[in-house]
């Protein structure tokens, strides 16, 4: 740290109590001074020599017939004041980066100009911030630290500006030509914290990019914000370094307990509008605030009440960035929330979508894709969603985002698990948002023994397991359609036909070979499928009822009912 001393004689201020100081010296004090609740013992003549205002209040006292002057403004403070007062009669005083704000600003206040003596204090001061404050990282950055305790009139002395202007000329420096002092050993934030931040080992003598982050992270929060507004909008500084120094501020200075956000609610809503004010702006290609930090950020940001435009800009940029959530982050949110951010990236999608050249070389389809994986893992997951919110949630996600419907068909059954009071017609609501088609072989085994879904569902299950056992051509009929199992009852009877008379030509052509699809399936699956049909397990022409999805109930109620017994569920 730099320093500058100042006078050459000895230190002869003395303290009688707690608040009173004296100047010792063969002469008696002719003048009492009162700056706030210490009283200052001194001589006019080293005061008024330095002193402009001095010498008006000592007139002002003299003309009221006292000698006794009461000054309440004083910025610094006594402190302030008496290494002013120390500087005018010659002894020796230290300034440095923690005193000199206070210094310069009550230096003002008392008005020690040039005009009053060569020399004097003000011009000593303007040449050590420029010579030595300004030319130190870290001594400019504990000025401006300094200033903030002093407005207006650090402010009105140009003090914060001119750090400001220091330090973001410092940061905009290349960093292979950093030669000064810098502080770099900050501490990982814990997986608990609002943000996970993690660094990967560095080179020895090698300067990063971020080497700032540290030290302007300690400013408070205006004084941040005007650093870095002046080093983004210089156009100089890598965005993710931005957003690196945001995501460090806000895991700094945010307490990490629900009661201390709320406490401070005043303060860190102001924090929380500052730092979205300043994130660099997302967007889909290009990732520069990671998405599970905008979640917690916007999940704080509703906890301390920040204003409804803060909060539709974070919902706005993380529907951007959803795709890279986690299951983790969303469950911090009310669900309205999460189908609002849903909603807007599904918008979002259409409108991206059609520009096929920028989907294709810069999106993709995994992006739609991992939403769909996302959503159904969530609905999955949350336990408290009610029935409305979960079929509502489910169906804002395309049939282009889930090509497999197991994730889906895992959501439904945990929730018809943590709801067994659900009625039948709302067990077909649940199960109407899935396509048994598309559940994989392991899904569907687990379905078709699966006691919580509709009897109904189950039939669809083994139907299809049975289409595919067979390898018939009506697999690959199935395979390739994306319409939903429910459909109208006209279009379920055709469908139903179709796939009848291509399953006999099949079993015409390979009965020879397998001997009856019936056989390749599970036993279990098989015996629940022979009471549901009775035929030794060949497709009947009743096949047609049950892929229509018809509401007719199975001829034998006895053998359903035992069948549903055998079936268990995976939990």
């Amino acid at each position: 740290m730099k320093f500058m001393k100042l006078g050459s004689k000895p230190d002869t201020f003395e303290s009688d109590g707690k608040f009173v100081k004296y100047a010792v010296s063969d002469l008696d004090s002719d003048v009492t001074i009162h700056v706030g609740e210490v009283t200052f013992h001194l001589h006019k003549f080293p005061l008024l020599s330095k002193s402009n205002r001095m010498q008006r209040l000592v007139f002002e006292a003299s003309e009221e017939k006292t000698d006794e002057i009461t000054i309440l403004d004083m910025p610094g403070g006594y402190k302030a004041f008496e290494i002013c007062a120390k500087f005018c009669y010659g002894m020796t005083v230290t300034l440095n980066a923690y005193n000199i704000t206070a210094v310069r600003c009550a230096a003002e206040y008392l008005e020690m100009t040039e005009d009053a003596d060569r020399g004097n204090l003000i011009y000593k001061i303007e040449v050590f911030l420029n010579s030595g404050i300004f030319r130190s990282w870290k001594d400019t950055i504990i000025v401006l630290q300094t200033t903030r305790s002093l407005l207006p009139w650090s402010e009105d002395l140009k003090l914060v500006g001119r750090c400001i202007d220091s330090v973001s000329a410092k940061i905009l420096v290349n960093p292979e030509t950093i030669t000064w002092s810098y502080t770099f050993n900050r501490k990982l934030s814990g997986p608990d914290k609002i943000v996970e931040y993690h660094r990967e080992k560095r080179e020895e003598n090698v300067i990063p990019k971020d080497w700032w982050v540290e030290d302007v992270c300690e400013l408070e929060i205006d004084m941040f914000k005007r650093v870095i507004s002046v080093v983004k909008s210089s156009g100089r500084m890598n965005n993710g370094v931005i957003a690196e120094a945001l995501r460090y501020y806000v895991a700094r200075w945010l307490p990490e307990s629900m009661e201390s956000l709320t406490s401070e609610a005043s303060s860190n809503k102001d924090l929380v509008e500052t730092v979205v004010f300043l994130l660099p702006k997302v967007n889909r290609a290009m990732s520069y605030s990671s998405c599970s930090f905008l979640l917690k950020l916007l999940k704080v940001s509703i906890l301390v009440g920040a204003d409804e435009t803060v909060r539709e800009d974070l919902v706005e940029n993380v529907s951007l960035k959803l795709h890279e959530a986690s299951v983790k982050d969303l469950l911090i949110h009310e669900v309205e929330l999460v189908h609002r951010i849903v909603d807007q990236f599904m918008a979002d999608e259409k409108r991206v979508s059609e520009d096929d050249r920028y989907k294709e070389f810069v999106l993709g389809n995994g992006i739609l894709l991992s939403v769909g994986r996302l959503i159904d893992a969530y609905l999955a997951l949350n336990s408290e969603l009610t029935l409305s919110s979960f079929v509502e949630l489910s169906e804002l996600v395309p049939e282009s985002a889930r090509p497999i419907h197991d994730g889906l068909y895992k959501a439904i059954d945990t929730f018809m698990k943590e709801h067994p009071e659900l009625t039948k017609s709302e067990k077909k609501r649940l199960c109407g948002l899935m396509d048994v088609r598309k559940l994989t072989n392991e899904a569907s085994t687990h379905a078709a023994q699966n006691e919580r879904l509709p009897l109904r569902v189950v039939v669809q299950v083994l139907y299809f397991e049975q289409l595919r056992a067979n390898h018939s051509p009506v697999a690959s009929v199935v395979a390739s359609s994306h319409s939903p199992v429910e459909k109208t009852e006209e279009n379920k009877g055709e469908e139903a036909t179709k796939k009848v008379e291509l399953s006999k030509k099949s079993r015409g052509s390979k009965s020879t070979r397998s001997g009856g699809g019936a056989q390749l399936m599970p036993s279990r699956s098989r015996r629940i499928f022979e009471k549901i049909w009775p035929g030794k397990g060949e497709i009947s022409n009743k096949s047609s009822e049950v892929s229509s999805g018809s509401s007719q109930s199975p001829p034998a109620k006895s053998s359903s009912s035992s069948s549903r017994r055998r079936r268990h569920s995976i939990s």
